[in-house]
């Protein structure tokens, strides 16, 4: 994917960093330097205003702008939040479509990459580069530049196990269960025919994560896809919440028993800093 001297640009679609993340920043992009990459930078990163570092139509003149920029191999979002599904009324999709390149994201971006997917049917891919310099910034680099600069599958293979079924294959959609959840009745919702859906959660406790599941299966879903890939659901998982990550996942196989579908869980996606990185569109095969 990348070559010493590759430009990549980092965007912040969703909430505005805090200020206080700026040294953490400057790590970052150093980190990306020392690797041969050219960083080009969004004008709107830094929050000025609450959460706000621009306004909608300007969040996504940034983003289109980079896509059109030819020099620009990839683009890279660093934030996260609650208000990237504002800028999609003022993304111009036609020309991501025709000028095709990977953009990494997760959680509140879910919303656009899900979007790229149902506009476009290119690939995006749900990471947060952020992790290169994280808790577990020595295996995230090792990924990293296996993966991206010589077509390894460090960054991408994930372990997982099924809890029902025993494979599974379609084109993967899905990510943050909430962020996707904001495409619903909305013309960027992805097609779930057929497709493998994603799911992981960072905040979300047991209610919130309850209630979105009944509202996937009252839109009819489940009524639809290959198999669910379910990855870590932060909040339930570190405060020891009642019903625990095991009713939980029960709870999904009443919920989904009668469309019988595949269920896998994997403890390697999601917002944990040790996160790998998963293609969002792809056709993927997996099996015990």
């Amino acid at each position: 994917m990348f070559s010493k001297g590759d430009k990549i640009a980092l965007v912040a679609c969703s909430n505005g960093l805090n200020i206080n993340y700026y040294n953490k920043l400057q790590e970052l992009i150093s980190t990306l330097n020392n690797m041969g990459l050219e960083v080009i930078l969004s004008r709107h990163i830094f929050a000025e205003n609450g959460i706000f570092q621009a306004n909608e139509k300007e969040r996504a003149d940034v983003l289109i702008n980079f896509y059109k920029d030819k020099s620009i191999k990839a683009i890279f979002d660093i934030s996260g939040g609650d208000i990237a599904n504002g800028i999609l009324n003022f993304i111009d999709f036609d020309i991501i479509k025709n000028n095709n390149k990977p953009f990494f994201a997760y959680s509140d971006l879910t919303t656009i990459i899900n979007s790229i997917y149902t506009k476009t049917n290119n690939i995006s891919y749900l990471y947060q580069i952020k992790n290169l310099i994280g808790d577990f910034s020595d295996i995230q680099k090792k990924r990293f530049y296996s993966s991206l600069f010589y077509d390894t599958n460090e960054l991408f293979d994930f372990k997982y196990k099924f809890i029902r079924g025993n494979k599974m294959e379609g084109e993967v959609v899905g990510g943050n269960i909430r962020c996707l959840l904001k495409l619903a009745g909305t013309q960027f919702m992805p097609d779930f025919n057929n497709k493998i859906l994603f799911l992981e959660s960072m905040s979300g406790g047991i209610g919130i994560t309850y209630t979105n599941l009944w509202q996937l299966q009252q839109i009819g879903v489940f009524n639809k896809i290959n198999g669910i890939i379910l990855g870590t659901f932060t909040k339930i998982n570190n405060n020891n919440l009642k019903p625990t990550e095991k009713e939980m996942l029960i709870n999904i196989l009443d919920l989904t028993n009668k469309n019988n579908i595949p269920i896998a869980v994997t403890k390697d996606i999601g917002h944990n800093q040790n996160s790998k990185c998963l293609a969002i569109g792809k056709n993927i095969f997996i099996k015990d």
